[in-house]
């Protein structure tokens, strides 16, 4: 049986949860299954509760934070270390430009996320070798 890709969605609006599992289902090539919080600190009790995370997609702004800047390294301090990607609805403020600088390894708008693009993702950063 092959393991499934276990994706942790950080959005605080709940509706973005049903469109990426729409998205998700329709993903063949690759076994998903998508875990769901609305807050920073529910993201974080889930990434240190030991459940298994291959990646995370981080909403840019969550409160009562104000954006990837702090809730990325919020992440990484917990220890994780697998791929974070933030999604926004726009990538045009400045600071986007330095997302690496804040352990982001990917950024995605929002209109751009299909089934095309999140199957390019996981290949891209979660390549089994």
């Amino acid at each position: 049986m092959i393991e499934p890709i276990h994706i942790l969605l950080v959005d605080d609006d709940p509706a973005e949860n049903l469109i990426l599992r729409g998205l998700i289902r329709k993903v063949t090539a690759i076994k998903i299954e998508l875990h769901y919080c609305e807050t920073i600190d529910d993201a974080l009790s889930f990434i240190t509760s030991g459940k298994p995370v291959s990646m995370v997609l981080m909403d840019n702004r969550l409160q009562p934070q104000r954006d990837f800047r702090e809730t990325v390294p919020a992440m990484r301090q917990s220890g994780f270390i697998g791929p974070i990607g933030v999604i926004s609805s726009s990538l045009a403020d400045p600071y986007f430009q330095k997302f690496e600088d804040y352990g982001v390894d990917f950024r995605l708008d929002k209109a751009e996320m299909d089934p095309t693009a999140i199957e390019f993702i996981l290949r891209e950063y979660l390549s089994r070798g």
